[in-house]
């Protein structure tokens, strides 16, 4: 078996920790997180064209008019294929955010029945989300409390199953995953929406999952090999696991790099979100939350009276 020393190298992987860490919250407080309609309210029309495709730009020029105030509604237009009696035709995803009612009624009517001799013809099939701005502060509490829920539950549960401490390295490298993966999110002007929470909550499960495995393995170590340093039982613990580790995460990262690919912009954020907590969530399992036991140990340790 190889003999890594991880722990060795774990005052670089927290340098490097916390620099993505405060730049990722920088990030979200100078630049922000653009949120997607489902936490902003706005209109989602999707739109199917039989024969010629409707341009983009064609479409923002025909709704420039309907899209005027302080501040304008924004507009965001993806492309979509759709099958219908054995074709494949083109379509829209056309999504205004920050308008007002009446705005988003003209907008309705201009693109589901555009009047004669306009530049963008009418749909063959359309579907319409319309989100208040009731609902989407309702979805946002729902969000941060189904996270913060999350989280909660699996620091109680890897405390009850092991102690305290292994706990809260855990829980400290689940958050340092989901605040490095918004942050990207925030750089790359990513649209955060409730697919995007789905993922992450996945991504914290995924995450969890191999730091358990390598925590069971520290918790085994300790009660086979008692005379033994913790930090020699950790580097063995990781070494032991690090096959399956790494090749969980390939096998995981295959497919999701496949739907990147093609599953084009509408899938573009939930994608990305797990590619990022898979690639971050691995690196956490393996540095962040191990560091955090040794040091929480060693703090532990330090803290004892001496034996007379």
């Amino acid at each position: 078996m190889t003999q890594l020393d991880f722990l060795g190298k774990a005052k670089y992987a927290v340098l490097l920790s916390a620099l993505l860490v405060v730049g990722s919250v920088l990030a979200m407080v100078f630049i922000g997180l653009r949120p997607g309609v489902d936490f902003t309210g706005g209109l989602q029309l999707t739109l199917v064209y039989e024969g010629r495709d409707v341009s983009a730009e064609a479409l923002r020029t025909y709704l420039a008019p309907f899209l005027t105030g302080r501040p304008a509604p924004s507009l965001h237009i993806y492309s979509i294929t759709s099958s219908r009696g054995g074709k494949t035709l083109p379509g829209k995803v056309v999504v205004v955010q920050g308008a007002s009612d009446e705005q988003r009624e003209a907008i309705r009517q201009a693109l589901v029945n555009p009047p004669e001799g306009s530049a963008v013809a009418a749909p063959v099939e359309s579907s319409i989300t319309d989100i208040g701005g009731q609902v989407s502060r309702e979805i946002i509490n729902r969000a941060w409390q189904a996270i913060l829920v999350a989280l909660a539950a699996m620091l109680v549960y890897i405390a009850w199953r092991f102690r305290l401490r292994y706990g809260v390295a855990a829980v400290v490298a689940l958050i340092h995953d989901v605040v490095i993966t918004l942050g990207v999110f925030t750089v790359a002007r990513i649209e955060v929406n409730l697919p995007v929470i789905a993922a992450l909550l996945t991504v914290v499960g995924y995450s969890l999952n191999a730091t358990i495995i390598i925590f069971d393995r520290v918790r085994e170590n300790v009660r086979t090999v008692k005379k033994a340093p913790l930090y020699d039982l950790i580097n063995r613990a990781i070494n032991q696991t690090l096959t399956r580790t790494v090749n969980t995460g390939l096998t995981t990262l295959i497919p999701i790099a496949i739907l990147f690919v093609a599953g084009g912009l509408p899938l573009r954020g939930l994608t990305v979100a797990m590619l990022m907590g898979v690639v971050v969530g691995t690196y956490s399992s393996i540095f962040v939350a191990n560091s955090v036991l040794y040091g929480w140990s060693r703090l532990a340790e330090g803290s004892r009276p001496a034996r007379s």
